[in-house]
C-alpha cells in the first residue's frame, strides 16, 4: 500500500515532519491514526477515530489526506477552528510536505459582507445613532480593501454586533443573480475558489445546511470530492438535527417585516400601504409570542398535541392561523410590485416559505419527529428528527449507490463515547458498520493531574448547591492565585456562581472574575490566557455551554477546572424525552443507554480543558457527590483520563500548595 508507506515515512523519526520541526516527537498513537486514515482512503470505507488530547489528530488526518493527491473536504465544528485549520495547520503542512496543493476556505453567508445590503443599511432605522454610523463607516472603508469579504478579518468587530445581520445576507434575502452586486459578491467568489481548490475547509453547519437546502455551495463541491473528513465530529449529530428539521421563529417573521418595509418604502413608496400589511404580520408574530406567556428564558415546551404544553389549544391555533393569513396577505402585496425590483421577488419567496411553515405547524408532526417550542425573547417553533442516522445513510454513505465513486468518510474527535464501539456517536450518526479506532492520550495523567470530588457539598438539587460551590471555588482560587475555570451545567448556575464570586473576589480587588456574557467570547479567553502577566490580577473564568469544549489554555494560566455538577441532559428537554421514550419502547434502559453516555461524554469534554500539553499540570474538581457515592459513578470516572484521586480537602489543599510553589518551575504536581 503506497499511501501507508508514504505516511509511515512522513512520521518516522528522521522523516519530513521531524526534519521540518525540531519540536516534533513521533507518537505511536498519531501514527496508528494516520495509517487508519490511509486505509480508509485506499479502501473507501467510513472510519471513526476517537483521538484523545495530545495525540495530534490534525496532522494524523491531514498527512494521509494530502499525500493521497485526492480532492479533500475538511469540516470542523466552528468558524474559529476553520480559521485555525486554514490559516495555520494546513498551509504549514502543505509547505512541509512540498505539495502543489491549492486550498480554500468556505463559510456560510453570515460570515461574508454583502455589498448590496451594506448599501441598504444606510437607510435602516437601526443605523441612526452615532455609534452605529461610525461602525458602519468602518465596515464601508474596510470593504474597499478586502478581497475575501470575510468579516473575521475586520478588527474590532464584535461578533454580537447588531450591524452584522444588516450587512450580510441569508438564503432568504439574497437576490442571487439578479443582485446589482452579483459580479462582486464575496459569497460567490468564495464558492468559485472552493470549486477550483484541492482542499476545501468548511464547517458542520454549512455542510448540513447544504444537505437540507442544497444552496450553500457544498452541493456542487461534494460530488467532486472523494475524501471527506469531519473534525470535532462529536458535534455532528446535534448540529445536523438543527438543519434537517423545520423551524419558525417570531424573529424570522420580524426580520422579514423589517426587510419588506425597508424595501417597500425605498423602492415602491405609495404603491402599497406597507405600514399596514407589514404591521399585520408584526402584530400576528407578537401575539403568537404572547400566547406562550411568561416563561424562564430558554424554556422548552413539549408539543405533542395541538398546542405546546400548558397553552390553550384554541388560542394557539388562532394565533398561528393569523400568522399564516398575514404572511399570505403581505405576499399578495409583494406580488403586485414584483416587476419593479428583484428584492420584491425574493421577499415574496421568503414570505411564502414562512406561510407554509406556519401552516405546517398547524398540522401534526411528521412520524418519528419531535416538536417543541423554545421560549425566550423570541418564540421558536421546532420540529426535528431525533438523530441524523437516516440522512447519513441515505445522503452520505449511500452516495456510491447513486452512481458516485466510493467516498472515504473520516470522523474524528477527542471524545466520541465511553465504550469500545463508540456507540454514543456511531448509533445516532448511522455509522454502526464503520471501522472504529480509539487512540489514548500520550499525557501522563497520573503524574500531571488529580481528581477531587468533595462529598460534603449539598446535593445538586439543593437550592444552596450553587452558592456552596461558589464559596469553595473562591477559597481554592484565592489560594491558587486565580488560574481557575468553573464550568456550569446551566445558565442559572452560571449567574449564581458568577455573581457570588464577583462579590467575594472581584469586588475586593483580589482576582478578576470573568463571566460568560460579560464580553465577547474571544476577549474572555484572551484575558484568561494572559493570567497574571504584565502585572494583571489573576483570573477566574465562569462559563457554560460552548466553553466546555474547544477552549485551549495551555500552561500556567489554567491549573484548576471546577465542574459544578454531572452534566446529564435536562430530563424535561423534549428531545431528550423523546429519545428516552424510544429506547424504553425497545426494551432498553434510557438511563444506561442515553443519559449516562451523554453525561460521560460531556464530563470528558469539560475535563479535557485541564491538560493540553505534556508540561501542564492541574486539578479537576467535580462538585457532585454522586460521582463518588453512586454505582454509576464508576462508569463516569472510567470515562475520564486516569487521574490520581484526592480523598480529602487536606489533600486538595496540599496539591494547590504544590502548584503554587512550582508554577514557575514547570508546574509539576507532586
Amino acid at each position: 500500500m503506497p499511501l501507508a508507506s508514504d505516511v509511515e515515512a512522513a512520521f518516522a523519526p528522521e522523516g519530513v515532519l521531524s526534519r521540518a520541526d525540531e519540536h516534533f516527537v513521533p507518537r505511536q498513537g498519531q501514527v496508528d491514526m494516520a495509517l487508519a486514515v490511509a486505509a480508509a482512503i485506499d479502501d473507501a470505507h467510513p472510519l471513526v477515530v476517537e483521538a484523545s488530547t495530545g495525540v495530534g489528530k490534525t496532522y494524523a488526518y491531514l498527512v494521509p489526506a494530502l499525500l493521497s493527491g485526492e480532492r479533500v473536504l475538511l469540516s470542523t465544528a466552528t468558524k474559529a477552528l476553520q480559521d485555525q485549520l486554514f490559516g495555520r495547520d494546513l498551509p504549514r503542512l502543505v509547505e512541509i510536505l512540498g505539495l502543489p496543493t491549492r486550498t480554500a476556505l468556505l463559510k456560510g453567508r453570515a460570515s461574508y459582507l454583502c455589498l448590496h445590503r451594506m448599501t441598504l443599511a444606510r437607510h435602516e432605522a437601526q443605523v441612526s445613532d452615532a455609534t452605529s454610523l461610525r461602525a458602519l463607516g468602518r465596515i464601508e472603508q474596510w470593504s474597499q480593501a478586502t478581497r475575501t469579504g470575510d468579516l473575521a478579518e475586520l478588527p474590532g468587530l464584535d461578533e454580537r454586533s447588531p450591524l452584522i445581520p444588516l450587512v450580510t445576507s441569508t438564503r432568504d434575502n439574497c437576490l442571487g443573480s439578479t443582485c446589482p452586486q452579483f459580479r462582486s459578491c464575496h459569497v460567490n467568489l468564495a464558492r468559485r475558489e472552493a470549486m477550483a481548490a484541492d482542499v476545501v475547509v468548511i464547517n458542520h453547519h454549512l455542510f448540513f445546511a447544504d444537505l437540507s437546502v442544497r444552496e450553500s455551495g457544498v452541493a456542487e463541491l461534494l460530488p467532486s470530492v472523494r475524501i471527506a473528513i469531519f473534525d470535532e465530529a462529536h458535534q455532528l449529530n446535534e448540529t445536523g438535527i438543527q438543519f434537517l428539521g423545520t423551524q419558525l421563529s417570531t424573529g424570522q417573521l420580524l426580520d422579514f417585516c423589517r426587510d419588506t418595509l425597508a424595501a417597500g418604502l425605498q423602492l415602491a413608496r405609495g404603491l402599497v400601504d406597507w405600514q399596514a400589511v407589514v404591521g399585520a404580520v408584526e402584530q400576528a408574530a407578537r401575539h403568537l409570542r404572547l400566547c406562550a406567556g411568561r416563561q424562564y428564558p430558554g424554556t422548552k415546551l413539549r408539543w405533542t398535541g395541538a398546542a405546546p404544553e400548558g397553552l390553550d389549544d384554541t388560542e394557539w391555533s388562532q394565533a398561528l392561523e393569523a400568522v399564516h393569513a398575514a404572511c399570505l396577505k403581505l405576499c399578495a402585496a409583494l406580488d403586485t410590485v414584483s416587476e419593479m425590483a428583484p428584492d420584491f421577488v425574493r421577499l415574496h419567496e421568503r414570505g411564502m416559505v414562512l406561510a407554509e411553515r406556519s401552516a405546517g405547524f398547524l398540522g401534526a408532526a411528521e412520524p418519528g419527529a419531535v416538536r417543541w417550542a423554545d421560549v425566550g425573547v423570541q418564540l421558536r417553533l421546532v420540529e426535528s428528527p431525533m438523530d441524523i442516522s437516516k440522512t447519513v445513510k441515505s445522503k452520505m454513505l449511500g452516495a456510491s449507490a447513486e452512481g458516485e465513486s466510493g467516498k472515504s468518510w473520516v470522523f474524528t474527535s477527542a471524545t466520541l463515547g465511553d465504550d469500545e464501539r463508540l456507540t454514543w456517536f456511531t448509533g445516532p450518526c448511522g455509522l454502526e458498520d464503520a471501522a472504529v479506532l480509539r487512540v489514548g492520550s500520550p499525557f501522563d495523567y497520573d503524574r500531571q493531574a488529580c481528581l477531587y470530588v468533595p462529598i460534603d457539598l449539598p446535593k445538586p438539587a439543593d437550592p444552596s448547591h450553587a452558592l456552596r460551590v461558589a464559596e469553595s471555588a473562591a477559597r481554592w482560587a484565592r489560594q491558587l492565585g486565580g488560574r481557575t475555570m468553573i464550568l456550569t451545567t446551566t445558565l442559572r448556575s452560571l449567574r449564581t456562581i458568577g455573581d457570588s464570586l464577583k462579590a467575594a473576589l472581584d469586588d475586593g480587588g483580589e482576582l478578576q472574575v470573568l463571566v460568560q456574557g460579560d464580553m465577547p467570547k474571544r476577549a474572555l479567553i484572551e484575558r484568561f490566557r494572559s493570567g497574571s502577566d504584565n502585572g494583571e490580577k489573576g483570573c477566574v473564568l465562569v462559563a457554560s455551554a460552548s466553553f466546555w469544549e474547544g477552549i485551549d489554555v495551555p500552561g500556567e494560566a489554567l491549573q484548576m477546572v471546577i465542574i459544578d455538577k454531572l452534566p446529564f441532559p435536562p430530563p424535561n428537554d423534549p428531545l431528550a424525552e423523546a429519545r428516552a421514550r424510544l429506547l424504553e419502547s425497545q426494551g432498553r434502559s434510557a438511563f444506561s443507554d442515553y443519559f449516562l453516555p451523554e453525561a460521560a461524554v460531556a464530563l470528558k469534554q469539560g475535563a479535557g480543558r485541564l491538560i493540553r500539553r505534556e508540561t501542564d499540570s492541574g486539578i479537576l474538581v467535580v462538585c457532585d457527590s454522586r460521582l463518588a457515592t453512586m454505582g454509576y459513578g464508576k462508569r463516569l470516572i472510567k470515562a475520564l483520563p486516569a487521574m490520581r484521586r484526592l480523598t480529602s480537602e487536606e489533600e486538595l489543599q496540599a496539591q494547590i500548595d504544590a502548584l503554587t510553589r512550582t508554577c514557575t518551575k514547570g508546574c509539576s504536581v507532586t
